[in-house]
């Protein structure tokens, strides 16, 4: 599969949004200068399940509805993928739940277990309260957990929505990095990434740019050095991620282009939802082109 040759679901979903109290200021408040806000924001919802283990759409959709966030990375998603997530999709009955689009970008695409259902799907996914303009689900190198005997290969999995925020070009990009101690196949992904990205940049000059996800990894991390050149951590500083009811890890990650103004980022206290803790940052995007979206 090339790194363009699968594009995302995307569904239009309509609906009124819902926004409550959070510790940051909203991001649809109205642009100032010739800058735009956003807030975006990323969660490892760990198929549906909380963290003792059950799963429940409604909690983890309520924890998403607080984050109010404009934007949201979403990883370890199930769709149709078996009895744990209860078959369902959990990408598009999120985005029905808060009103918002979503693109889902699999990294396993497997057959049913019975001839004529859905196929049973594992991966990334993007919500967003904008259009998305296009999407492309691109390989990166990927040790396999559904193989016996794996051996690093390209794979998908590592998703990218391009969106007009008011105006402003943005790409996120969204991704879920290996999770094994030793951290070579995070580094051939890391550097997978970087050459993405740089080249996306060039095909759309001056959009902003987002990398979200479990990098599972702490900033420090030698694998994850080469990310900080393009990259701004924007929870440096902030609170541990996970594990998520008693946090000493901080693995989960907003990270934005040098040009990106970072305004403030929070780690919301959500032990339950998740095994995670989301992150949600809002943040200014230069205005470089007229007009509104």
């Amino acid at each position: 599969m090339s790194l363009r040759a699968r594009t995302f679901t995307q569904l239009s979903l309509s609906g009124a949004l819902l926004t409550l109290a959070v510790t940051a200021q909203p991001a649809l408040a109205a642009d100032r200068g010739h800058s735009v806000p956003l807030r975006i924001a990323t969660y490892n919802i760990h198929a549906g399940a909380g963290s003792d283990g059950v799963f429940d759409l409604d909690r983890q959709a309520a924890a998403l509805r607080a984050l109010d966030a404009d934007v949201i990375g979403l990883q370890e998603v199930d769709v149709h993928w078996g009895a744990r997530s209860q078959g369902l999709d959990l990408a598009g009955e999120l985005a029905r739940r808060l009103g918002m689009r979503v693109s889902f970008a699999p990294i396993y695409s497997l057959d049913p277990v019975t001839a004529g259902e859905p196929r049973r799907e594992y991966g990334v996914a993007v919500l967003s309260r904008f259009p998305v303009r296009s999407a492309t689900n691109h390989e990166i190198t990927r040790l396999s957990t559904q193989d016996e005997n794996p051996l690093p290969a390209p794979a998908p999995g590592f998703g990218e929505v391009t969106l007009k925020v008011r105006g402003v070009p943005v790409q996120v990009f969204v991704t879920h990095l290996d999770y094994r101690a030793d951290p070579a196949v995070r580094r051939a992904q890391v550097a997978d990434t970087r050459r993405i990205m740089a080249r996306e940049r060039a095909e759309l000059p001056g959009a902003h740019q987002f990398l979200l996800g479990d990098f599972n990894a702490e900033p420090a991390a030698p694998e994850l050095a080469p990310l900080w050149k393009e990259l701004s951590d924007a929870g440096a500083g902030t609170p541990a991620t996970y594990p998520a009811q008693a946090p000493v890890k901080r693995i989960d990650y907003v990270t934005a282009g040098k040009d990106v103004r970072i305004r403030r980022t929070a780690v919301p206290e959500e032990p339950a939802a998740s095994d995670h803790r989301p992150v949600v940052a809002d943040v200014s995007l230069p205005r470089r082109t007229p007009g509104r979206d």
